[in-house]
């Protein structure tokens, strides 16, 4: 449930345009062709569906209904679920809201854990997880098998984005993500149907779920239970609705990989627009390096001139610049040379 204060719905409400929808490439992971597949979608949207992934499909289907349970239980219980890390409405502490509820999770080696502070959190990449002594939670528990399963897609997809650009060893990418103190988070989003039509109109209004941005980390590994919504902005700034697919995963490149391949694969904007009347569940594990991490473009990517675009710099120095940020603001432009 999201509850707004008075004027507040105003401030997310959006236009009724409809707008076209996106051709989004599809890349089968087991193809021989795969790694040049990734390469082109990175140049292209940086953002790009996913078969032939290996992750079972009674677990994703099992952490959808578990969440989509979750979040029908009566609020007081929800939001008395600490070890899920549970937030509505706010998108951070600037300011951002939607029409929105979610969990938010960090990822250690002892599974997931709720992140501490969640309703202040600018981004999932912008808060600290808390000790993983908290009590035992079955939906905890399933989410845990899940973000196993998408961090394992995760680095496949970056070892498969190394081989199609030349860069050495196959984990130049990926290894970021595996390490045991790689900063990487599971996020739960659930947008509520839209609120009933007023007296006199036909249908109710078009709202903000979550509001256009980039992902800060690597990679961004989607899910979603086959409601529409997600947007993402083209080449031409122009916005285009993603069709939902049931049984793929969506990628979206992150600023970091922005970075790491100088400007070569570009991260994606993207937001969700809240125009249904069914609920939507959305589950994305965000793959990012470990806070100490020295962040700059691979040399292999640098080109004849060797120019680098961007100054190297820290994953906690990216975070903590992002948390002072609101969400449509461009982060990676404080680092550019």
């Amino acid at each position: 449930m999201v509850v707004l204060a008075k004027g507040e719905l105003e401030q997310i409400a959006l236009p009724a345009a409809q707008p076209p929808q996106a051709d989004v490439r599809s890349v089968d992971l087991s193809a021989p062709d795969a790694a040049c597949a990734l390469v082109a979608a990175c140049e292209e949207h940086g953002f790009f569906m996913v078969t032939g992934h290996g992750v079972p499909m009674e677990l994703v289907r099992a952490a959808e209904a578990a969440a989509a349970e979750f979040f029908a239980l009566p609020q007081g219980e929800k939001e008395e679920a600490r070890p899920l890390g549970y937030g509505s409405k706010w998108i951070g502490g600037n300011g951002d809201l939607g029409w929105i509820e979610y969990l938010l999770l960090g990822v250690t080696p002892a599974g997931a854990v709720p992140v501490a502070s969640a309703s202040s959190s600018t981004l999932p990449c912008a808060a600290a997880s808390v000790s993983s002594s908290t009590p035992a939670c079955p939906l905890r528990d399933v989410l845990d098998e899940y973000t196993v399963a998408a961090r394992r897609m995760a680095c496949a997809v970056l070892e498969l984005m190394a081989e199609g650009l030349g860069v050495g060893p196959p984990d130049a990418l990926a290894r970021l993500v595996t390490r045991s103190d790689s900063d990487c988070m599971l996020r739960v989003n659930h947008y509520p149907p839209r609120p009933a039509p007023e007296l006199g109109t036909s249908r109710g209004p078009n709202l903000t779920g979550f509001g256009e941005h980039t992902d800060p980390q690597i990679i961004s590994v989607l899910r979603s239970n086959g409601t529409s919504g997600l947007e993402i902005a083209l080449r031409d700034g122009a916005w285009a609705s993603v069709p939902p697919d049931r049984d793929a995963f969506f990628i979206n490149v992150g600023d970091t990989l922005q970075v790491l391949t100088n400007g070569r694969f570009r991260s994606v904007r993207h937001r969700v627009v809240v125009n249904s009347e069914r609920s939507r569940v959305s589950m994305i594990f965000f793959g990012g390096p470990p806070p100490g991490e020295r962040l700059a473009p691979l040399p292999q990517l640098l080109g004849d001139g060797g120019r680098s675009r961007y100054r190297e710099f820290t994953w906690g120095e990216f975070k903590s610049s992002g948390c002072r940020t609101r969400l449509a603001e461009d982060r990676l432009s404080r680092f550019e040379n």
